[in-house]
This record gives C-alpha cells, sequence and structure tokens, in this order.
C-alpha cells in the first residue's frame, strides 16, 4: 500500500511539473509572437516624401526618369485644388496617377475597419505620423495628393465611392486637428483597381491612403 501511495505521489509531481514546463513554453511563444505592425514614424515619412534633386547631365537635360513638374501639370493640379464635385472623372484620376508616378510617395496601412471611412482609434496613428510629418516647414507650400484604397469586396461603385471618402476623411482629419491648408490636398479615390496585395484582394492591407508629394522638384546641376 504504501509503495502504491509513493509511487501515485510520484506521478502526480510528475505531472503537476509537465502542466508547469507547458505553460511556460506557452507564456514564452506569446511573448516571442510577432506584434502588428508598426505605423511609421514622422521622420520616415519625412524621409519618403522629400523630393530628391533633378540631376542634369553634360548636355543640360534632366536624368532620364526624373520628373521636374511642367507649366500643364501645374495648371492641371491647380484645377484640382478645389473641384467643383467630390469626384475626379475617371480622365482626372488617371492622369493624376501619371502625374504622381515616380514622385515621393508613402503607403500607409490605415486600419479602416470593413466598408467604413471612419478613423478610429488603431487608424489615428499612421494619420497622426502624417500630420506632423507635413506641418514641418519644408512641405507648408507643397502639394499632395491623398488617395483611397479599398479591398476587392463588393461593386466597382460601392469601392469607388467608399475610397473617396477614405480619402476625404484624411484630408479632414488633417486640416481640423493640424490646421494644415486644405488647398494643399488633392483627394482622389481609385477603388479596387489598384490593390496593394493582388494574391489576396480581400485583404486588410488593400484598404488604405497613399500620400504623394507632388510638389516640383528643384533642379540641381552636375
Amino acid at each position: 500500500m504504501a509503495a502504491a501511495f509513493k509511487a501515485g505521489a510520484r506521478g502526480a509531481l510528475a505531472l503537476a511539473g509537465a502542466i508547469c514546463t507547458l505553460g511556460l513554453s506557452l507564456s514564452v511563444a506569446v511573448a516571442q509572437a510577432p506584434t502588428a505592425a508598426q505605423a511609421p514614424t514622422e521622420g520616415q515619412i519625412v524621409d519618403a516624401l522629400t523630393p530628391k534633386p533633378v540631376t542634369r547631365s553634360l548636355s543640360g537635360g534632366p536624368r532620364p526618369g526624373a520628373s521636374s513638374g511642367s507649366p500643364e501639370e501645374a495648371a492641371f493640379l491647380e484645377t484640382l485644388r478645389s473641384p467643383t464635385t467630390r469626384s475626379l472623372s475617371v480622365g482626372q484620376r488617371d492622369r493624376l496617377a501619371g502625374i504622381a508616378e515616380g514622385k515621393p510617395t508613402i503607403d500607409l496601412d490605415v486600419p479602416f475597419d470593413l466598408n467604413s471611412s471612419v478613423i478610429s482609434a488603431k487608424a489615428r496613428p499612421a494619420v497622426d505620423a502624417l500630420g506632423a510629418a507635413l506641418s514641418r516647414p519644408e512641405f507648408k507650400d507643397g502639394t499632395f495628393m491623398i488617395a483611397g484604397h479599398t479591398d476587392a469586396l463588393g461593386s466597382d461603385q460601392i469601392n469607388q465611392v467608399l475610397s473617396e471618402r477614405r480619402a476625404a476623411a484624411v484630408k479632414q482629419y488633417l486640416t481640423e486637428k493640424y490646421k494644415l491648408p486644405a488647398k494643399n490636398f488633392i483627394t482622389a479615390g481609385y477603388g479596387k483597381t489598384r490593390l496593394k496585395n493582388k494574391d489576396k484582394p480581400t485583404a486588410d492591407e488593400n484598404r488604405r491612403v497613399q500620400t504623394t508629394n507632388l510638389s516640383e522638384v528643384k533642379s540641381a546641376s552636375r
């Protein structure tokens, strides 16, 4: 009887030890689990949106691929600063995207909820970092495109309107909280036509906002 009791006690102690070890292992696993993506810092946004000088070749022309703007481009952007309607036409959106091509851009993963344009508490760190960056003196008189995007769920029309609302929400947040001039921003929505993750068209990361510095890039002689 005594031997059986001792064997039972040893078994109980072994089981308790195993449970403790398992609990410790789970705790370590949780502690080592990857955290959610961090919002970009103000400095990272400043670096991303700072135009690089256009270097000129020995022949005097701009380096191939560099964009320094043009009077026609400036005139077009001016017409979009205060549009008469909220929605841009397809032609305007396409031309705006062409102008933004190759210019300083940052893709902000603003975590909008499904079918929502509300800047929630979890979305504020990214937008606040953007507001702080654009409040810097070097961006005071800049022109910035805020482009809204959606995932692939829903119809083209619904997503187009939703993407416009998301861009407008970010602009409103920046102008109201950071007192940035509304004329500095051009908003556009691209619906689900420019997915960030084409392999996973319904992924959360597709619900985002891009900011592009459309200001003219200064030339630097070489």
